[in-house]
């Protein structure tokens, strides 16, 4: 692989923004990839991906570069030659990368990989912290899977096409796809690609959504003509999914502490076809009041550390802090305790989290069964999705049915 200089200062100016100003990673690579027209998608890729691949390993290659935070350019640059010279690619004669000692980055990766926050690149406390949760054996190995690059995947939307449609549509465009075992809606793509460019997607035939993400309405076990509501709506991702399940037939309320979000699921569920979604923004707790004791489903998909999405959310790496995740289970608690009530006798409800945290997990949902309201409640299973084991993000669900 040949450097290009425009690529490779893209790649450096992201990374001042990730690691010196605290930007979303996301949101930089977005605007980077809008820097030059003349970029070709090869151009692309090499931006996007480096520089997530330089914020995956920011703490193993900082240590091999021996540069601390605040990264001035210079640092920046010494930590992009210790990546391009564990790839093994040439580095070109500019001044960057004068007396970079490459045999001894090659030997200061074999010696701090024998340890493990250096060898997964995070932080001592978020080490300390998946021992002490999964143990020693299984944080191992998750971290390590939640270091990989995550898959592409797609969720066939079912109010407009069918999944051997959309893979004969995706096909003509140079896109091949698969499906997945287990995962009814789900495709996913051999090759990374611009999905968004396509006519498929712009007509709403699918979402993006990883594989576990889409086991969470499943779980839910909507039929259609239903009441469900669905109280941490977000953008929708799930919405829209349920949507589909109830063939357009029946009310979901979309609920959400941020209006932008439920603005953002109103575009989406008109693209997807999706009809019979209300969005309602938790202005004040009248809006869920009025809802206690109303549906057949609930569905909070809680606020959590977000660890089980790491693998395409790497700055979440150095954002996260353990006092949020202390602050996060309390809100937990009060979310269950709140929302529960929506939930009328006989109906159901699922807790999901994006967490691999048994503490935000199943102790949340046990916990949450001793309390007065809980006690309304039987527990009827659970599911603790890992991503070492499943390939895809790591999740919870729990389903819960209310005594009538």
């Amino acid at each position: 692989m040949r450097l290009h200089r425009n690529l490779c200062f893209a790649v450096i100016d992201g990374l001042t923004l990730i690691f010196n100003e605290g930007k979303y990673a996301d949101k930089v690579i977005q605007q980077l990839l809008k820097r030059d027209k003349r970029w070709g998608s090869r151009d692309r890729a090499f931006v996007a991906e480096t520089t997530y691949d330089i914020v995956r390993w920011k703490r193993l290659y900082a240590e091999i570069a021996e540069v601390k935070a605040p990264f001035d350019r210079d640092n920046l640059w010494r930590i992009f030659a210790v990546w391009a010279t564990l790839r093994g690619i040439k580095l070109p004669d500019w001044k960057y990368f004068e007396h970079t000692p490459q045999r001894k980055i090659k030997g200061r990766f074999n010696e701090l990989t024998q340890t493990r926050k250096f060898k997964e690149a995070i932080p001592d406390w978020l080490d300390e912290l998946g021992v002490k949760e999964l143990g020693t054996a299984i944080w191992s190995k998750e971290i390590a899977a939640l270091n990989e690059q995550a898959d592409v995947i797609l969720r066939v939307n079912t109010l407009k096409t069918t999944k051997d449609n959309l893979q004969s549509l995706l096909f003509d465009d140079g896109i091949e796809t698969e499906s997945i075992k287990g995962y009814p809606n789900a495709l996913k793509l051999k090759e990374r690609a611009n999905v968004f460019q396509t006519e498929a997607f712009k007509n709403g035939f699918f979402e993006v959504q990883d594989a576990s993400s889409q086991l969470v309405a499943e779980f839910l076990d909507v039929k259609p003509g239903m009441r469900v509501v669905d109280t941490c709506a977000g953008a929708g991702g799930k919405t829209l999914h349920i949507a589909s399940l109830m063939e357009n037939k029946g009310q979901i309320i979309a609920l959400d502490i941020y209006a932008n979000k439920l603005n953002e699921l109103k575009r989406r569920a008109k693209r997807n076809g999706a009809f019979n979604i209300e969005t309602r923004p938790i202005e004040s707790t009248k809006v869920v009041k009025k809802l206690y004791d109303k549906a057949d489903r609930v569905l909070i998909d809680a606020p959590c550390s977000g660890l089980g999405v790491i693998r395409r959310n790497p700055d979440a790496k150095w954002k996260l802090q353990p006092e949020f995740i202390e602050t996060i289970k309390i809100t937990q608690q009060e979310i269950l305790q709140q929302y529960s009530r929506i939930v009328k006798p006989g109906g159901q409800l699922v807790y999901a989290t994006c967490s691999i945290l048994p503490s935000e997990n199943k102790n949340q949902v046990d916990t949450f069964l001793t309390t007065d309201l809980g006690k309304e409640f039987t527990f009827v299973k659970d599911k603790s999705i890992l991503s070492h084991k499943s390939g895809y993000d790591g999740f919870y669900m729990a389903l819960l049915e209310k005594k009538k």
